[in-house]
């Protein structure tokens, strides 16, 4: 039995086909890309676009103006030195994120990045209810951050002084044996937003939250006397753009 023979198709017949798979398909497969039509309005978020993929040739020149950064998505630290021409400027980023103050044993500010001040160090106030001798606010520090500080948070470490003998043993080097034998290198410390009902800042002009206070103590919990005054560190971080 003779098997009937099977024709190939001619070249007129292969490019009809062909362009009937083409326009079958759509003009995305046609060329290989994906244009702006084919993407819905505001569906493309930052989490879809791999870190380091956009660079500043991908971006049309004049396409991202005030308006685009207007509601501080973008802010002047999200670009490289240089990129922004001169006289243009993004909104400001936060002010002063992670500021920092070096407070000594008087409770003098020695060194600090900017913006805070000392309202009160280690006050003797006039006596109020069983506080006869007015001390309740004598172990404390009180500065003036110089912004709100609601949405900051507020970190203190005590800093050691191997220069001043606090127990007068004559060490000062932090070997000597026992337990609370190295003041100089030791000690407890807290730290707070003034906040009225939660944190009470006695000293006038500081129960408000542009103010936080420090606590620092001995590492028995006892309040330090002079003398024995510890130095410590205190930060605020956060956003800071609200300081004045």
């Amino acid at each position: 039995m003779r098997l009937p023979s099977i024709r190939r198709p001619s070249p007129s017949m292969a490019v009809a086909v062909m362009a009937l798979v083409v326009a079958s398909t759509g003009t995305s497969y046609a060329t290989g890309l994906i244009g702006s039509a084919d993407i819905r309005n505001n569906s493309v978020q930052s989490q879809d676009i791999k870190n380091r993929t956009i660079q500043g040739k991908d971006v049309k020149t004049g396409t991202i103006g005030a308006k685009q950064v207007k509601d501080g998505s973008l802010r002047a630290r999200d670009f490289k030195d240089g990129q922004l021409p001169a006289g243009a400027q993004g909104p400001a980023g936060p002010a002063g994120v992670g500021r920092w103050a070096l407070v000594d044993a008087t409770g003098a500010i020695v060194a600090q990045s900017g913006g805070f001040s000392v309202t009160a160090a280690y006050p003797t106030l006039a006596p109020a209810g069983a506080d006869v001798a007015g001390l309740r606010a004598n172990g404390n520090v009180y500065i003036n951050a110089g912004e709100n500080l609601s949405n900051n948070g507020i970190l203190a470490v005590v800093a050691l002084q191997n220069t001043v003998d606090q127990n007068g043993d004559t060490i000062t080097n932090g070997r000597a044996p026992g337990a609370d034998a190295n003041p100089e290198f030791s000690g407890e410390i807290s730290a707070a937003m003034c906040q009225p009902g939660v944190v009470n800042c006695a000293p006038p002009g500081t129960g408000n939250a542009n103010h936080l206070v420090v606590s620092p103590r001995n590492s028995d919990g006892s309040v330090t006397e002079d003398g024995t005054r510890k130095r410590f560190y205190v930060v605020v971080t956060g956003d800071s753009s609200d300081r004045g």
